[in-house]
């Protein structure tokens, strides 16, 4: 079996921090108390006009590139999870690599909305599983949505973000990435998007003149049960193919759009909230990117040691969900 291990971390965001102050006065309401007592959320940071997501996803793959020590050029394969891509086409992937001289490295997107990275990884690591040409992965998940958020819209500018997370995935001398799930329901695709733009609704004067659909909106609201029943379901799915339960974990990576549902899903779970790490509070909601974001900072602030049991789970809209455990080696890699 060829197994697979993350051996390095990196993220990045804008320098623009909008506080929620400043969405109160845009928004001539105060939604401090809500958007930091429920959601989590203080401050977000959001890109300049001339940043653009290869942007963000190439600080980070460049800070993740040093996590781990190895070269752009030894990476075999790139893989982007976006849903803000930096053009309908090309992907935004190839852009990534040209920014970050991976000459070797062949280069695709994946968009599964905030489910993205868990995605990518999963593809990443059967990549390394089934094919003995790869070696060395450069997984990214990079988000843009300022870009396509409307200002005035309060379910939308209070919650997301910008910012860009990526790992290294390497073949290694034992097992890291233990188990995965992906999951989908399609019937909630229409409930959440930014749904002008493609094929099915191209941009016109009137779709800008309106101002609607070329925006991120929330059409219908998510039954609540979605992540509070769909979270621990996946979550305990993953965790029986390997043997292990709930006390066995010692790092919940969730999502990181609403810190009541992840406190919720803990305590569903049996499990002190203290073991979920988020990162909301000084980001904001980063969709594709949260996941890694939240890896590399749980890192960074020492949260992980050698053998720890992570489970990470993304759900966003889609209906797209994804799980993964894994064990964290980060000095397992096949050619230590």
């Amino acid at each position: 079996m060829r197994d697979a291990v993350i051996t390095g971390t990196g993220s990045y965001v804008p320098d623009r921090v909008v506080t929620n102050a400043e969405l109160s006065q845009i928004l001539g309401e105060d939604i401090d108390e809500f958007v930091s007592t429920t959601l989590g959320i203080r401050e977000r940071r959001y890109c300049a006009a001339n940043e653009s997501t290869a942007d963000l996803a190439a600080a980070a793959a460049r800070r993740a590139l040093v996590s781990a020590g190895v070269a752009a050029e030894d990476v075999d394969l790139l893989i982007v999870a976006t849903d803000t891509p930096e053009y309908i086409s090309p992907a935004t992937a190839p852009v990534v690599q040209a920014r970050i001289g991976a000459w070797k490295a062949g280069a695709f997107d994946i968009n599964s909305a905030c489910a993205g990275f868990v995605t990518a990884l999963d593809v990443a690591w059967k990549y390394i599983r089934a094919d003995e040409r790869y070696n060395r992965i450069l997984v990214v998940g990079a988000y843009a949505m300022s870009k396509f958020v409307d200002p005035r819209d309060k379910k939308t500018s209070t919650i997301f973000a910008d910012g860009a997370g990526a790992v290294v995935l390497e073949r290694s001398s034992g097992p890291g990435i233990l188990a995965s799930e992906l999951y989908a329901d399609g019937r909630l695709a229409p409930g959440m998007g930014v749904f002008a733009g493609g094929t099915a609704e191209p941009i016109t004067e009137e779709v800008l003149r309106e101002g609607k659909r070329n925006k991120l909106r929330f059409v219908t609201k998510y039954p609540k049960e979605v992540n509070e029943v769909g979270w621990p379901r996946i979550a305990r799915s993953v965790l029986s193919r390997i043997g292990r339960t709930t006390s066995d974990v010692d790092q919940w990576l969730w999502t990181q759009v609403n810190l009541s549902t992840i406190r919720d899903v803990m305590n569903t779970l049996g499990e002190p909230v203290e073991k979920a790490h988020t990162i909301m509070g000084k980001w904001g909601y980063t969709g594709a990117a949260c996941l890694p974001m939240a890896l590399d900072d749980a890192v960074r602030a020492g949260k992980l040691h050698d053998g720890d049991l992570i489970l990470m789970t993304g759900s966003g809209a889609g209906l797209a969900m994804g799980s993964m455990a894994i064990e964290w080696h980060p000095n397992k890699r096949k050619n230590a």
